[in-house]
């Protein structure tokens, strides 16, 4: 599986923007997904996670109720919408996917996007 994330930029704080990670390869559908992100000098993040099925969704404390995680098996992509964004969200966001559950203390994810930069402007 090749993962391919975009939709990073700079954004105001207060400010929406939606990223994409579009997969590559078979059995999409059989990957749990996930987001993480980098701030400069900080360790990696777990954002969010979605179930293979998509109807499970887990978030963060520090994004929950500002950002949401979809997925579209048909179109082999997940999505993640961030909104009300604060200049504590920049930060280089990763797209994930694994056959076993993705979580905060995940310490072997099977395939990772390149990265996209966010940034938020205060």
């Amino acid at each position: 599986v090749q993962l391919q994330a975009s939709g990073g930029g700079l954004v105001q704080a207060g400010g929406s923007l939606r990223l994409s990670c579009a997969a590559s390869g078979r059995s999409f559908s059989s990957y749990e997904m996930g987001w993480f992100r980098r701030a400069p000098g900080k360790e990696r993040e777990w954002v969010a996670t979605i179930s293979s099925t998509g109807l499970s969704t887990y978030y963060a404390d520090s994004v929950k109720g500002r950002f949401t995680i979809s997925r579209d098996n048909a179109e082999n992509t997940v999505y993640l919408q961030m909104g009300v964004l604060k200049a504590d969200d920049t930060a280089v966001y990763y797209c994930a996917a694994d056959r076993d559950p993705i979580s905060p203390y995940s310490d072997s994810i099977e395939y990772w996007g390149q990265g996209t930069q966010v940034t938020v402007s205060s």
